[in-house]
Protein backbone atom coordinates (compact mmCIF):
# COMPACT_ATOMS: atom_id res chain seq x y z
CA UNK A 1 0.00 0.00 0.00
CA UNK A 2 2.82 2.36 0.92
CA UNK A 3 4.54 1.68 -2.40
CA UNK A 4 1.39 2.43 -4.35
CA UNK A 5 1.02 5.79 -2.58
CA UNK A 6 4.65 6.70 -3.33
CA UNK A 7 4.22 5.73 -6.99
CA UNK A 8 1.07 7.85 -7.30
CA UNK A 9 2.80 10.89 -5.75
CA UNK A 10 5.84 10.38 -8.00
CA UNK A 11 3.62 10.07 -11.08
CA UNK A 12 1.76 13.26 -10.18
CA UNK A 13 5.05 15.09 -9.66
CA UNK A 14 6.50 13.96 -12.98
CA UNK A 15 3.30 14.83 -14.84
CA UNK A 16 3.38 18.35 -13.40
CA UNK A 17 6.99 18.84 -14.46
CA UNK A 18 6.16 17.65 -17.96
CA UNK A 19 3.35 20.21 -18.26
CA UNK A 20 5.61 23.07 -17.14
CA UNK A 21 8.29 21.93 -19.57
CA UNK A 22 5.80 22.06 -22.46
CA UNK A 23 4.84 25.68 -21.78
CA UNK A 24 8.51 26.65 -21.39
CA UNK A 25 9.20 24.95 -24.73
CA UNK A 26 6.50 27.09 -26.36
CA UNK A 27 8.23 30.24 -25.10
CA UNK A 28 11.59 29.00 -26.35
CA UNK A 29 10.09 28.13 -29.76
CA UNK A 30 8.83 31.71 -30.09
CA UNK A 31 12.32 32.97 -29.23
CA UNK A 32 13.87 30.78 -31.91
CA UNK A 33 11.36 32.01 -34.53
CA UNK A 34 12.09 35.64 -33.64
CA UNK A 35 15.84 35.09 -33.83
CA UNK A 36 15.47 33.61 -37.33
CA UNK A 37 12.96 36.20 -38.53
CA UNK A 38 13.86 38.78 -41.14
CA UNK A 39 11.07 41.04 -39.88
CA UNK A 40 8.24 41.35 -37.39
CA UNK A 41 5.20 43.60 -37.75
CA UNK A 42 2.65 44.51 -35.11
CA UNK A 43 0.47 47.23 -33.66
CA UNK A 44 0.87 48.28 -30.03
CA UNK A 45 -1.44 50.31 -27.84
CA UNK A 46 0.87 51.57 -25.09
CA UNK A 47 0.05 52.91 -21.64
CA UNK A 48 2.85 54.61 -19.69
CA UNK A 49 2.15 54.89 -15.96
CA UNK A 50 4.15 57.56 -14.16
CA UNK A 51 2.24 57.14 -10.92
CA UNK A 52 0.78 60.65 -10.98
CA UNK A 53 -0.13 60.68 -14.68
CA UNK A 54 -0.81 58.23 -17.49
CA UNK A 55 -0.06 58.62 -21.21
CA UNK A 56 -1.62 56.38 -23.87
CA UNK A 57 -0.76 56.17 -27.55
CA UNK A 58 -0.74 53.67 -30.43
CA UNK A 59 1.99 52.68 -32.87
CA UNK A 60 2.53 50.52 -35.92
CA UNK A 61 5.87 48.75 -35.44
CA UNK A 62 8.38 46.85 -37.55
CA UNK A 63 11.31 44.94 -36.11
CA UNK A 64 14.26 43.85 -38.24
CA UNK A 65 16.73 40.96 -37.95
CA UNK A 66 19.27 43.17 -36.12
CA UNK A 67 16.78 44.02 -33.37
CA UNK A 68 15.97 47.56 -34.52
CA UNK A 69 12.36 48.74 -34.32
CA UNK A 70 10.86 51.43 -36.54
CA UNK A 71 7.47 52.85 -35.67
CA UNK A 72 4.78 55.24 -36.75
CA UNK A 73 2.51 56.78 -34.12
CA UNK A 74 -1.14 56.30 -35.14
CA UNK A 75 -3.02 57.76 -32.14
CA UNK A 76 -3.89 60.09 -30.61
CA UNK A 77 -4.45 62.26 -33.66
CA UNK A 78 -2.42 65.13 -32.16
CA UNK A 79 0.82 63.10 -32.53
CA UNK A 80 -0.18 60.71 -35.36
CA UNK A 81 2.36 60.44 -38.15
CA UNK A 82 5.48 60.83 -36.01
CA UNK A 83 7.98 58.14 -36.96
CA UNK A 84 11.06 56.86 -35.25
CA UNK A 85 13.62 54.12 -34.84
CA UNK A 86 14.91 52.50 -31.67
CA UNK A 87 18.15 50.54 -31.91
CA UNK A 88 19.98 49.10 -28.93
CA UNK A 89 18.48 51.64 -26.56
CA UNK A 90 19.17 54.69 -28.74
CA UNK A 91 16.43 56.38 -30.73
CA UNK A 92 15.68 58.80 -33.51
CA UNK A 93 12.40 60.63 -34.10
CA UNK A 94 11.18 62.24 -37.31
CA UNK A 95 8.35 64.77 -37.30
CA UNK A 96 7.08 67.84 -39.12
CA UNK A 97 5.30 70.33 -36.89
CA UNK A 98 4.74 68.22 -33.78
CA UNK A 99 7.41 66.99 -31.38
CA UNK A 100 6.95 63.81 -29.37
CA UNK A 101 7.98 64.17 -25.74
CA UNK A 102 7.41 61.77 -22.88
CA UNK A 103 9.12 61.94 -19.51
CA UNK A 104 11.61 59.12 -19.02
CA UNK A 105 10.88 56.11 -16.81
CA UNK A 106 13.14 53.75 -14.80
CA UNK A 107 15.40 56.33 -13.22
CA UNK A 108 15.38 58.50 -16.37
CA UNK A 109 16.58 55.69 -18.66
CA UNK A 110 13.56 54.45 -20.65
CA UNK A 111 11.22 56.31 -22.99
CA UNK A 112 7.68 54.92 -23.44
CA UNK A 113 8.19 54.86 -27.24
CA UNK A 114 10.91 52.24 -26.75
CA UNK A 115 8.39 49.75 -25.26
CA UNK A 116 8.03 47.75 -28.53
CA UNK A 117 11.84 47.52 -28.79
CA UNK A 118 12.05 46.30 -25.17
CA UNK A 119 9.35 43.71 -25.91
CA UNK A 120 11.16 42.27 -28.94
CA UNK A 121 14.62 42.44 -27.33
CA UNK A 122 13.36 40.62 -24.25
CA UNK A 123 11.54 37.95 -26.26
CA UNK A 124 14.68 37.38 -28.36
CA UNK A 125 17.29 37.31 -25.61
CA UNK A 126 15.88 37.81 -22.12
CA UNK A 127 16.08 35.41 -19.20
CA UNK A 128 12.89 33.31 -19.12
CA UNK A 129 12.10 32.91 -15.42
CA UNK A 130 8.68 31.25 -15.55
CA UNK A 131 5.82 30.16 -17.79
CA UNK A 132 2.28 29.03 -17.13
CA UNK A 133 -1.21 29.00 -18.52
CA UNK A 134 -3.78 31.68 -17.65
CA UNK A 135 -6.99 30.47 -19.24
CA UNK A 136 -6.28 30.03 -22.94
CA UNK A 137 -3.17 32.24 -22.91
CA UNK A 138 0.42 31.34 -22.10
CA UNK A 139 2.04 33.81 -19.69
CA UNK A 140 5.81 34.20 -19.83
CA UNK A 141 7.82 36.09 -17.24
CA UNK A 142 11.14 37.26 -18.66
CA UNK A 143 13.88 39.53 -17.32
CA UNK A 144 15.35 41.79 -20.01
CA UNK A 145 18.91 41.16 -18.79
CA UNK A 146 20.93 39.39 -16.14
CA UNK A 147 21.63 42.69 -14.36
CA UNK A 148 20.40 43.44 -10.85
CA UNK A 149 18.15 46.27 -12.12
CA UNK A 150 16.63 44.21 -14.94
CA UNK A 151 13.21 45.06 -16.25
CA UNK A 152 10.73 42.23 -15.80
CA UNK A 153 8.23 41.59 -18.57
CA UNK A 154 5.06 39.56 -18.22
CA UNK A 155 4.04 38.60 -21.75
CA UNK A 156 0.82 36.82 -22.72
CA UNK A 157 0.73 34.69 -25.87
CA UNK A 158 -2.39 33.60 -27.74
CA UNK A 159 -3.10 30.05 -28.93
CA UNK A 160 -0.80 30.65 -31.93
CA UNK A 161 2.00 31.56 -29.46
CA UNK A 162 2.13 35.19 -30.58
CA UNK A 163 2.24 38.14 -28.13
CA UNK A 164 -1.10 39.80 -27.38
CA UNK A 165 -0.25 41.69 -24.20
CA UNK A 166 2.77 42.69 -22.14
CA UNK A 167 3.52 44.52 -18.94
CA UNK A 168 6.92 46.05 -18.23
CA UNK A 169 7.79 46.16 -14.54
CA UNK A 170 10.59 48.12 -12.94
CA UNK A 171 11.41 47.60 -9.29
CA UNK A 172 8.16 45.60 -8.95
CA UNK A 173 5.95 48.38 -10.38
CA UNK A 174 4.08 48.18 -13.70
CA UNK A 175 5.36 51.16 -15.71
CA UNK A 176 4.34 50.22 -19.26
CA UNK A 177 1.51 48.11 -20.68
CA UNK A 178 1.21 47.01 -24.28
CA UNK A 179 -1.85 45.61 -26.03
CA UNK A 180 -0.42 43.90 -29.13
CA UNK A 181 -2.43 43.11 -32.27
CA UNK A 182 -1.67 41.82 -35.76
CA UNK A 183 1.68 40.30 -34.71
CA UNK A 184 3.44 38.75 -37.72
CA UNK A 185 6.78 36.97 -37.96
CA UNK A 186 8.18 37.14 -41.49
Amino acid sequence: MKRTGVLIVLLMFLTGCSGESKVLDRGMELRAKLQRAAQTNFTADITADYGDKIHTFSMNCQGDAQGNVTFTVTAPESIAGITGTVADGAGKLTFDDTALHFDLLTDEQLSPVSAPWVLLKTLRSGYLTSAGMEGEQLRLTIDDSYEEDALQLDIWLNEADLPVRAEVLYDGRNILSLAVTDFEIL
